[in-house]
């Protein structure tokens, strides 16, 4: 394991995303994940003394890519995206598969596909580091609306999550802990999991630090989309 991971709030008090920095520290290349706000991220990195040599999208929304240009003149990174989101992604230089391996220094990343939100989304997961970058698939205690794909496609998608290994941690695009908590309780509020998931969010919100990156195995236990078994059932959360 060589990844280090910096989360970056940006758009604070508005859409709460986060981007990530990522540094393979056995080489000191960077990558941002997808960069919403372009000032936060250059004074990080400045903290850090670091030069991103690459800019990594999950999906095209604006919330996501905005600062894409700007990071990319600012320090003469590479944007890669989807090749099913190429037309979409400003500034994008290399497109990436599902399937996919795509390298940043020594780490190793596989790109996984899961249409739902958007149709061409994609993961960034790192299976040596135990980290997976859902965007906007995966939040804590929730999932992104279904603003291109159907019910299906999220469905899969969310299958392709769950059979990922227990102890990765993920690492959302946006802070939604707290939305997520009043329907995860009506669903399952004896759950002593979610209980404990609950109290770590209040505890972590209270300090100003983000809730996660949360364990898979423990999302799938609090989360209700990931414990759903059949479509019907994913549906009827839904409410279709």
């Amino acid at each position: 394991m060589s990844l280090r991971i910096e989360t970056i709030l940006c758009r604070a008090g508005r859409m709460d995303n986060y981007s990530y920095l990522l540094t393979d520290e056995e080489t000191g290349t960077s990558a941002i994940i997808d960069p919403s706000e372009t000032t936060p991220i250059i004074k990080r990195c400045d903290e850090l003394g670091c030069k991103p040599s690459y800019i990594l999208n999950t999906h095209h929304h604006y919330d996501h890519t905005d600062a894409n240009i700007e990071i990319k003149k600012y320090y003469q990174a590479k944007v890669v995206g989807s090749e099913y989101d190429a037309k979409r992604i400003p500034g994008l230089d290399e497109s990436v598969k599902d399937g996919a391996t795509w390298f940043l220094g020594k780490s190793k990343a596989e790109i996984i596909r899961v249409d739902g939100h958007t149709i061409g989304h994609i993961l960034w997961y790192f299976p040596e580091d135990k980290a997976l970058f859902t965007g906007d698939t995966l939040f804590n205690l929730c999932i992104g609306g279904l603003f291109e794909g159907t019910s299906n496609d999220m469905f899969a998608s969310l299958n392709k999550i769950k059979n990922l290994p227990d102890d990765t941690l993920f690492y959302p695009g946006h802070e939604y802990t707290i939305h997520g908590i009043p329907f995860a309780l009506h669903y399952m509020p004896n759950n002593p999991e979610l209980q404990n998931y609950i109290q770590h969010t209040q505890q972590k919100l209270n300090r100003g630090l983000p809730v996660g990156p949360i364990s898979l195995g423990i999302e799938k236990q609090c989360n209700p989309y990931l414990k759903a078994q059949s479509l019907r059932e994913f549906e009827s959360l839904l409410g279709q």
